[in-house]
């Protein structure tokens, strides 16, 4: 395992700890007041910098993130609220989603609220407060390496309506920044089910400042929803009280896609502060990829508003204007029953 600058194998860093979650691995635990009362944290710590909160009662979201114990993810004024107090019509959602790094939007329904074929749908879908289930939480030695699994499973049902289920597992390697999110989504209904996806991906200060810049995909075509010009999207702007934002729609081209099938967006802050009396500032790179075939498109939220200071990139197998304009576009994917689909996500932090 490469840590600390050098290679170690397991028995030389047995020898020096007497717990790996010293130093890297997996910790339990939950709230205990206001509306994160009960919430459930699991903890995933590389040893070489990043950590990330992983959130059962929600999901599996990923809610904090820090690199070097410096935060890269978005803190939203809500917390991470119990789902229990989570109301799902109109935009009510915007009272208990969890900020941080992934809020996952969906399974039947993303963007705003709507009633489409006699059926109300929230702002943004159900899937981001529905409890995990069978949850495993573990971390094993293959030879001289760790790696850390996080898996549940999730189910959006009704009785008489549809019922998707969603099966997550997140992997981390320690000695490594870099967490895989694997996904798979599957009708276990009996009738054909639309379903819509999007991963709400939140970062903020201060990885975000007036030096940050983004790199996003090769696009066929980028618009600003709302109309008006698509600039400002690359770079980043200080907080404004009066700036109320702007959501942006990326549409990939086959150049965006690698030979393994990813697509690729890129923040880079040439002057990240790490922790220390010398006040150091480096180079880092935050690099999102995501599985093109199944998660075509792409949104962009720039919100630099004062205090809520947060950019979103959001891959998903649709955008943000809801089911009907989806429909109407011939895009919205429908999955039969028994049918599934995987989705895959990675992100990774490297010191450029």
């Amino acid at each position: 395992m490469q840590l600390f600058d050098r290679f170690w194998t397991r028995r030389q860093l047995e020898a020096r700890i007497g717990r790996t979650d010293a130093i890297f691995g997996l910790r339990r635990y939950k709230g205990t007041e206001g509306f994160e009362t009960e919430v459930e944290w699991i903890r995933m710590q590389s040893g070489a910098g990043l950590n990330v909160e992983i959130c059962p009662s929600k999901a599996l979201d990923l809610t904090g993130a820090t690199f070097h114990g410096v935060p890269i993810s978005w803190s939203c004024v809500n917390g991470d609220v119990h789902p229990a107090y989570y109301v799902p019509n109109g935009a009510e959602w915007l009272r208990t989603a969890s900020g941080g790094l992934l809020m996952t939007c969906g399974l039947a329904h993303v963007g705003e609220p709507a009633v489409e074929q006699g059926e109300v749908h929230g702002l943004h879908g159900r899937i981001h407060h529905i409890p995990a289930k069978q949850v495993v939480a573990e971390g094993n030695w293959e030879q001289d390496d760790y790696t850390m699994r996080v898996a549940g499973v999730m189910e959006e049902s009704s009785i008489f309506g549809r019922h998707l289920r969603l099966t997550r597992e997140i992997r981390m390697n320690a000695g490594e920044n870099r967490i895989v999110l694997t996904d798979t989504v599957t009708n276990f209904g009996f009738q054909t089910a639309e379903h819509m996806m999007l991963y709400h991906f939140n970062f903020g200060f201060p990885l975000l400042d007036e030096q940050t810049s983004l790199l996003f995909p090769h696009t066929a075509e980028l618009s600003k929803i709302g109309g008006g010009e698509a600039t400002g999207y690359k770079r980043w702007p200080l907080p404004d009280s009066g700036d109320d934002g702007a959501v942006y729609e990326h549409q990939l081209n086959r150049q965006a896609i690698g030979e393994d099938g990813m697509a690729e967006a890129i923040i880079l802050n040439p002057s990240f502060p790490l922790p220390g009396p010398s006040g150091r500032h480096l180079p880092v790179e935050m690099h999102l990829r995501w599985s093109a075939d199944t998660l075509p498109c792409l949104t962009q939220w720039v919100a630099p508003m004062a205090g809520e200071h947060v950019l979103s990139i959001e891959p998903g197998n649709c955008g943000v204007m809801g089911r009907s304009v989806a429909r109407e576009k011939g895009t919205l994917c429908h999955l039969a029953p028994g049918e599934s689909v995987q989705y895959r996500v990675e992100l990774e932090v490297m010191l450029s």
